[in-house]
């Protein structure tokens, strides 16, 4: 059988979001305005960024009030303790502490630095940053609502975000919500070419296209937080985001 190929299209012209904007309506009107019809089986990939300011997950540092345990991180000593007790909250157990970064389980189990709080292409001061979404699964179930009912499709939806990796500079996206498509594919049982049964093949198949549509939106000042991926076999699955992240008992690293 051929290779199918993928197609990666940038959906060019987004304004800065603002809370309480409709992602989905915007989203929609600048695919027509770049003269985008997403079609069955079309993915959208979307940087968790607009997705957070959307539903409006800013905070105000000068609202937080560092407790006894955020003060005592050897992270505080050299940062914002501030910052330091806002990643606590997000967090359900430190990984590993240090001056320069806070490695975390996030709430949604998700293994990173500074539970994914940032302040890059953030509106406001210094003291205004953005966090994750409260549930991006949820987010893109919902965004992924919206854009079937418009265009009278069966469309997935992943929402990704850039995270370090152990043993490895530099970052690359991730997905961190999902909807509609298989985000984890599972090969297990399968032939390779040469008849040998699978034992342990899964491929993160959200994680692939989170990495590669990342090469099109940038972390700078690039500004293209959504992108379309057509070519892939989504599948017919509930799958989230959490689907792909390794219980606690099988990680080895935790």
């Amino acid at each position: 059988m051929p290779t199918p190929a993928l197609t990666f299209i940038p959906v060019a012209g987004l304004p800065l979001i603002e809370p309480g904007c409709d992602l989905g309506a915007v989203i929609i009107e600048h695919c027509a305005s770049n003269g985008i019809e997403p079609c069955d089986g079309d993915i959208f990939a979307i940087a968790q960024k607009i997705v957070s300011k959307a539903e409006g997950c800013f905070v105000d540092l000068k609202e937080i009030e560092p407790s006894a345990e955020a003060r005592q991180l050897t992270y505080s000593a050299e940062r914002d303790p501030r910052l330091a007790e806002l990643i606590l909250r997000e967090s359900t157990r430190i990984v590993r502490d240090t001056p320069n970064v806070l490695i975390v389980e996030h709430r949604l189990g998700i293994v990173l630095a500074n539970a994914g709080i940032d302040r890059s292409n953030v509106n406001g001061d210094d003291d205004t940053v953005l966090t994750l979404p409260a549930d991006p699964d949820t987010s893109a179930a919902h965004l992924k609502h919206a854009l079937d009912q418009h265009y009278g499709a069966r469309l997935g939806v992943v929402i990704i975000d850039s995270i370090g990796r152990p043993w490895r500079l530099g970052t690359t996206g991730v997905a961190i919500g999902c909807a509609g498509f298989t985000a984890l594919n599972d090969l297990r049982g399968q032939h390779d070419m040469f008849g040998r049964v699978l034992q342990v093949a899964e491929v993160a198949t959200a994680d692939c296209i989170a990495g590669a549509a990342g090469l099109l939106m940038g972390e700078g000042a690039d500004a293209v937080p959504v992108v379309l991926v057509r070519g892939l076999d989504t599948g017919d699955t509930q799958q989230s985001a959490r689907t792909i992240v390794r219980p606690a008992h099988e990680d080895l690293f935790r």
